[in-house]
């Protein structure tokens, strides 16, 4: 049986309170699909049953699993490329002279999932900057403590490393364990990950260098994106520079950043230095 209005309708208000993502007419493919396997493990005879039963016996657990399913987003190793070749070749550089005296960099993988994009940025910087003797770290958040709870660990499988790791990375920075490949400490003791809800305080996370905050603003409405993207001016380090998606963009939503183009890339940095 199809996904019933009743039951879309209840995911959608659940989805929004919890994550503020707004889920819109037309998702309930969406919603059903990453539902079925809760629905199967559960014993409900479709999507429809499983959602009622929750909805009408509330279960914290069961409404979470809910929201990590259809909050979790898809990932990959240097995803989209060209943004990571822009961090690497031109955004770095600036900031090896801009911050030559405390020879410190943080950044922000601010919608992490299951930790490809921090490890990427780790790599980059283990590869440029940490072998000159410079102290950085990655900070990766995500809503999900299910897919936390695998960036953590950092092992994935065949399959996941296919999905746009070169082999001479693979080679150097991954160890293969049985079918698995697992990060190695170098680079897992770059990265820390912790849970976080991008519409609460994002004070306990300190100040950044960079911020990567690609591919989740476009789920969220025009007020939490503005009050997002305020709350990113907040934590940029003067100087910093913020990473979105490729259908993504500040204008319309805060004009209190600047759009610099480098290459097919734009990046974004707070106008007048930042922190404002």
């Amino acid at each position: 049986m199809a996904l019933t209005p009743t039951a879309f309708d209840w995911v959608c208000t659940l989805v929004r309170k919890e994550s503020a993502i707004v889920l819109e007419k037309g998702k309930e493919y969406l919603v059903e699909s990453r539902l079925v396997p809760l629905a199967r493990a559960a014993g409900a005879a479709d999507v429809s049953a499983y959602v009622d039963g929750v909805r009408l016996r509330p279960d914290r657990r069961a409404q979470t699993a809910i929201v990590e399913a259809l909050t979790t987003n898809e990932t990959s190793w240097f995803r989209d490329g060209a943004p990571f070749q822009a961090f690497s070749t031109s955004v770095l550089p600036a900031l090896k002279q801009a911050r030559a005296t405390t020879r410190s960099l943080r950044v922000w993988s601010a919608a992490s999932s299951t930790g490809q994009e921090a490890y990427s940025l780790a790599i980059s910087l283990q590869d440029s900057l940490v072998a000159e003797g410079w102290r950085a770290e990655i900070i990766g958040t995500d809503l999900s403590n299910e897919v936390l709870e695998k960036a953590k660990a950092g092992r994935y499988s065949q399959l996941e490393m296919n999905r746009g790791l070169p082999a001479p990375l693979l080679v150097r920075h991954f160890t293969r364990v049985g079918t698995q490949w697992q990060v190695n400490d170098d680079i897992k003791r770059m990265v820390r990950f912790q849970q976080l809800n991008l519409t609460s305080s994002y004070a306990a996370l300190g100040q950044f260098d960079v911020v990567f905050l690609r591919n989740v603003l476009i789920y969220f409405d025009l007020e939490t994106k503005r009050d997002i993207l305020s709350r990113v001016r907040k934590v940029l380090r003067p100087g910093g520079y913020m990473f979105l998606g490729g259908a993504e963009t500040t204008l319309g939503v805060d004009e209190n950043w600047d759009r610099e183009l480098i290459g097919r890339v734009s990046v974004h940095r707070p106008k007048n230095g930042g922190q404002a």
